[in-house]
């Protein structure tokens, strides 16, 4: 597949009918902000004919960037030193591309390879938050490739963007509009109660960080492969049958999304044949806006508010007893993650971290340039947010995935392009044991 590129532009807002936000504000990132991943992540879209008109795509961007008017900012600082979004309006990268064959001669988005970061801009390099790439190809399909900084927001927030995009192409009102206030949420409480161990769960030592990045420097990137692997209506129904069907005294029943994952930690663990004194961990995304009570987040809130639920087990333990013990695991974890979690974390950036963060040398835990997490798994669900709601004006996407990342044990969960409730997984591991995942992974044991 040759992407040819056409042009290249800048999109910036358009405020006629919104005041335009003055040039030198800014918004300061909050505590949330603050340990998401630091960089740009890439999603793609593929849209059936007839294809929509590049100026309804760029009309309709500008408009909601009047809204939006952070994606057309700058990352900076504000008037005390602090990391903030500038609204300064210097506008968004858009590019239009061309491919002379057609879309289903290439096999592009059947199979996640580095072909696939042809159809997006770069994600390194690059001052603009946001980018969108419009790809045609001759059979009068299109692709959309999207990059977006992850600081900005997250994939809830950055999902009801696009949502609204697509409304403003459509000439539709683009609300409920973004709630954009990133500090009367998030107040620490007087006194501040730091009620969980933060220091080694959202963040760690610098030091730490650096020693693991020099034993990874020998990892080819050639070495790690990403693995598409679809999971059934059926398989999720007997999944979900086995994970509950024996928790010690009495049974549970849990989500599919952590019968899925305790199935896949089981099954990638294996595969790594993993001493079995080694212990594993997860670290699993939990969404605050449905756990935040006081005061109460709504959906539409835009920014971070993503912390992680980590639960741990040694290998021999994890693949000795049943899927039940795993899901009981996963399960606990998550709900550990609640509002008072929260909350927690919220006095410990207003407090501990602001003191102890020069002397201890932190740094976020979300390090996306990471390239193996081996023996543990960092896991991203995608499951309930909309993405296959973005109409243009032509319908829905036909196809919704990441771009190529082969982070091994990176893992993201998203409802597969079927459309009939069946799930995706998108798992980067090392070539030498793809095999074995492939045969683990439909082994209901």
């Amino acid at each position: 597949m040759k992407v040819k590129i056409e042009s290249s532009t800048t999109v910036k807002p358009a405020y006629d009918l919104s005041p335009r936000a003055p040039s030198d504000a800014y918004i300061s990132l909050s505590a949330f902000d603050k340990v998401a991943y630091d960089s740009h992540i890439g999603v793609i879209y593929a849209y059936r004919p007839p294809p929509m008109p590049t100026a309804t795509l760029k009309l309709g961007l500008q408009t909601v960037l009047a809204v939006y008017p952070e994606w057309a900012g700058r990352l900076g600082k504000n008037h005390r030193g602090e990391a903030a979004i500038l609204l300064n309006d210097r506008g968004v990268r858009f590019v239009e591309a061309s491919v002379s064959s057609r879309l289903d001669q290439t096999l592009t988005l059947l199979k996640p390879s580095p072909a696939l970061l042809n159809l997006h801009p770069p994600l390194k390099g690059i001052d603009e938050l946001l980018q969108v790439q419009v790809t045609r190809f001759a059979c009068g399909s299109v692709v959309i490739g999207f990059t977006a900084h992850h600081s900005v927001a997250d994939g809830q927030a950055t999902s009801n963007f696009l949502v609204a995009w697509g409304k403003a192409c459509r000439g539709l009102d683009i609300g409920p509009l973004p709630i954009r206030d990133r500090s009367s949420f998030f107040i620490p409480r007087d006194p501040p109660a730091v009620d969980f161990d933060h220091f080694t769960t959202e963040y760690t030592s610098r030091k730490i960080y650096e020693v693991e990045m020099a034993r990874l420097s020998c990892i080819e990137p050639n070495d790690i492969v990403m693995q598409r692997v679809h999971f059934s209506v059926d398989f999720l129904v007997k999944l979900k049958a086995r994970a509950g069907s024996a928790d010690e005294s009495r049974p549970r029943r849990y989500t599919t999304f952590v019968c899925l994952v305790a199935h896949l930690w089981r099954a990638i663990t294996r595969a790594r044949s993993l001493s079995s004194d080694d212990t594993t961990q997860l670290s699993l995304s939990v969404n605050g806006r449905s756990r935040m009570n006081n005061p109460r987040v709504l959906n539409q809130y835009f920014g971070n508010l993503v912390l992680w639920a980590v639960p741990k087990a040694r290998v021999k333990d994890l693949l000795r007893e049943p899927l039940p013990y795993a899901a009981r695991l996963i399960n606990d974890a998550i709900t550990m993650v609640d509002g008072g979690y929260f909350q927690s974390f919220i006095d410990f950036a207003a407090t501990k971290l602001r003191s102890d963060a020069e002397a201890a040398d932190v740094i976020p835990t979300a390090a996306v340039d990471k390239p193996v997490v081996c023996p543990d798994l960092e896991v991203d669900s995608w499951l309930r947010i909309p993405f296959y709601d973005l109409d243009f004006g032509c319908g829905s996407p036909y196809v919704f995935m990441p771009t190529y990342l082969p982070n091994e044990g990176c893992i993201l969960v998203l409802p597969s392009y079927v459309g009939d409730g069946s799930i995706d997984v998108f798992a980067p591991v090392f070539k030498d044991q793809l095999d074995a995942f492939r045969q683990n992974c439909y082994i209901l044991d």
